[in-house]
């Protein structure tokens, strides 16, 4: 999936006409609960007609409005996809995922996917928030925490290692329950939370980022397409593909847009990033650590 409902509702509301946009609008303003409302009650909302409603859904190039409806519900369906559910439905019992119908193997199956994957991510990366998200975590006055998920705390940890030995302030948020209150419970506005939350979703992740909003922080999110729900609290969102030939997400697009990040943050941080890492080299042979 390349691009959300509402993605495509944003990218087409040049082409609709103005009574039309109104429902755009009425949609995009509630979404996606707006999406299944009666095609009455959002053409009273858009104070348009219900003949409206349907031309809206039409030009926006479904079939109607049940259409429209079902293609979020496909939409939503795939946000919760587990492992479980990708691997019934993608062919993988029968050998098929990887478009051999003889099951056999490949010399690198699933290697076009993830490449695609990888070009697709880059491609479709907003250069205005890549660029924030790196002045963000290369601003010397800000702190930086990490967390991430089940398996994306690995991603936190692969970014976080990298910028300590890049800047001063970066740590990775506590697991244990009173330290992570603690921690959270210190945050201000020099503070700069960077999470990783991709589908199934985790709800702390969203938690994290609303109390650093409050709190006068700035929250840069690592998701999927389908976008976590801790994006409504986000100053920064780094979307990337997860497509994969197998039931499980790739996160090897978000490698990738994790080592453009880092290498754009040595570049920002320059010579004192150099230094840092001099210093750092210093005291671990100090230690026997080199």
């Amino acid at each position: 999936m390349s691009s959300t409902l509402a993605d495509e509702i944003r990218d087409r509301l040049g082409d609709l006409s103005p009574a039309e946009r109104k429902v755009a609008r009425v949609l995009l303003a509630g979404y996606p609960a707006s999406v299944f409302e009666t095609v009455a009650t959002i053409a009273e909302r858009a104070s348009v007609s219900a003949p409206t409603v349907l031309r809206c859904a039409s030009r926006l190039g479904y079939r109607g409005f049940p259409d429209l409806q079902a293609a979020l519900r496909a939409e939503l369906d795939a946000r919760t996809a587990s492992p479980v559910t990708l691997y019934e439905t993608s062919g993988a019992r029968d050998g098929t995922a990887s478009g051999r119908a003889d099951g056999s193997e490949g010399a690198a199956p699933g290697s076009t996917v993830v490449l695609r994957a990888v070009e697709k991510t880059f491609r479709e990366l907003t250069t205005h928030e890549f660029h924030e998200a790196v002045a963000l975590m290369s601003d010397p006055r800000r702190r930086i925490h990490l967390v991430g998920g089940r398996f994306t705390h690995l991603l936190a940890q692969y970014l976080g290692l990298h910028l300590m030995q890049l800047r001063q302030y970066v740590s990775f948020l506590p697991d244990g329950h009173v330290e992570r209150v603690s921690a959270l419970t210190q945050l201000g506005r020099k503070d700069v939370v960077v999470l990783f939350d991709y589908r199934r979703y985790e709800e702390d992740k969203t938690a994290v980022a609303e109390l650093v909003r409050e709190r006068g922080g700035k929250v840069v999110v690592f998701t999927d397409p389908w976008l976590s729900p801790a994006t409504a609290h986000a100053d920064v969102v780094l979307t990337s593909q997860v497509t994969s030939d197998s039931p499980y997400d790739s996160l090897t697009p978000t490698l990738a847009l994790i080592e453009a990040l880092i290498g754009s943050v040595l570049d920002r941080l320059g010579a004192d990033a150099h230094e840092h890492m001099k210093a750092g080299e210093d005291t671990a042979r100090r230690l026997g650590l080199l």
